[in-house]
């Protein structure tokens, strides 16, 4: 049997607790993005890590602006928009809009509201998007900064607005019109970045966090259109061109929440076990891909990195069929012999567990790779066999929350 710790309470993640240690970041995953349980135990544990260890902000897998309307919104001291964190998340409108507009979400950021009411500006808790999606609404944003302020930039802003606006409904048409034009909107964005970097450079860093993080928000806008504009470019190349450039950008806009935090500042992480597990130990390294959480150890180091990886044996999802379906909860299969979701299933007996990798290590078979879950935005039962990503765990993550069975989140 595996060596692993009974997990019923959040008072169940004091050895986890134990094992982040000093860390200043810690990664928490998903096996896949519409499950009740994986949210509801990364909001425990993130509540822990706030008020026992004293991390300052939530980074997600979610849009920039959407996001930081949210981030806005819990450190203003008033009533929410709508009057509960339900409306407030309206603000997430792009597919697939329900993996944040859950009951789920508006629990944590109906907590995260009430905590910061009771404290001062400077200690507020934050909630951020890390993801690289957003290339229209990011533009749209900045062009609204840059009006406000009156300054040079406008200019930029509008080229860069008009340059993407046939593609305003679908991004993705930018990469398919590119593959047979030339033309590209590559330097407008790039110009608009330097514009808006050129301009927060002019305020003081001893300016409050509230000012900084106004002027943060538009370069973090700037950085999206730049990026996004890479990312969709590179799905001419293939999807792990793609891929890297999505969490490249991910882990830029980590390092700038740390930088903006100051020193000392620790962020917790929400995202897929595909961003969070270090791509190193699965088999998506041979396909030339990195992912978030090898590049967060390589910068960060790894002693101040803490990867979480979550799983379940079967239960049910909220999932598209395809990409821009509604979403509708799928039954997931138990997971088949061979795999690490069955393993657990078996030595655990059925029961949730937390299994720490520092135990792990030298334990039969640990050391080469097995067959790990992994379910997306779109999950068809019909192609499970699919959905399996050969991992070496105990390298992968520090630590991996075993939850038997699980159900799907509940949309608001």
């Amino acid at each position: 049997m595996l060596p692993h710790h009974p997990l019923q309470t959040p008072a169940d993640l004091d050895p986890l607790l134990a094992a982040i240690g000093e860390a200043r970041v810690v990664l928490l995953g998903e096996a896949s993005h519409g499950t009740h349980e994986y949210y509801t135990w990364r909001t425990a544990l993130s509540k822990r890590l706030i008020q026992e260890k004293g991390f300052h902000f939530i980074a997600v897998e979610g849009d920039w602006p959407a996001c930081f309307e949210v981030n806005t919104a819990i450190k203003q001291g008033q009533p929410l928009a709508g009057g509960s964190a339900a409306g407030l998340l309206g603000a997430f409108s792009r597919w697939p809009a329900w993996m944040w507009r859950n009951q789920e979400t508006a629990a944590l950021v109906e907590w995260l509201h009430l905590l910061n009411a009771c404290r001062m500006p400077t200690d507020k808790i934050g909630f951020y998007g890390l993801d690289v999606y957003s290339l229209w609404e990011s533009l749209q944003e900045v062009l609204r900064y840059v009006e406000q302020q009156g300054d040079g930039a406008v200019a930029a802003a509008h080229r860069a607005f008009e340059c993407f606006e046939p593609y305003s409904d679908d991004p993705q048409a930018y990469a398919r019109a590119i593959a047979f034009v030339s033309k590209d909107c590559e330097a407008e964005v790039t110009r608009l970045l330097a514009d808006l970097r050129q301009r927060v450079s002019q305020h003081p860093r001893t300016a409050g966090l509230p000012l900084r993080e106004t002027d943060f928000a538009a370069e973090q806008n700037g950085l999206v259109a730049v990026n996004a504009e890479r990312y969709y470019r590179a799905l001419l190349q293939g999807a792990a061109a793609a891929w890297n450039v999505r969490d490249h950008h991910m882990m830029e806009t980590l390092q700038r929440l740390l930088d903006l935090y100051g020193p000392g500042s620790k962020a917790i992480v929400w995202a897929h076990n595909t961003h969070i597990g270090d791509a190193r130990y699965t088999s998506l390294c041979r396909e030339g891909e990195v992912n978030l959480g090898q590049l967060a150890r390589e910068r960060l180091g790894r002693e101040n990195v803490f990867a979480v990886g979550f799983g379940s044996h079967q239960g049910s999802v909220l999932a598209g069929r395809h990409c821009n379906d509604a979403p509708r909860p799928v039954a997931v299969s138990e997971a088949p012999a061979g795999t690490w979701e069955n393993r657990l299933h078996t030595d655990l007996g059925g029961k949730n567990g937390l299994l720490l990798s520092s135990e792990l290590r030298g334990q039969p078979g640990l050391d080469q790779p097995v067959g790990h879950r992994a379910i997306g935005v779109v999950y068809r039962p019909e192609a499970e066999h699919g959905n399996y990503v050969p991992s070496i765990i105990p390298d992968r993550y520090d630590a991996f929350l075993h939850l038997d069975q699980t159900s799907q989140i509940q949309l608001i």
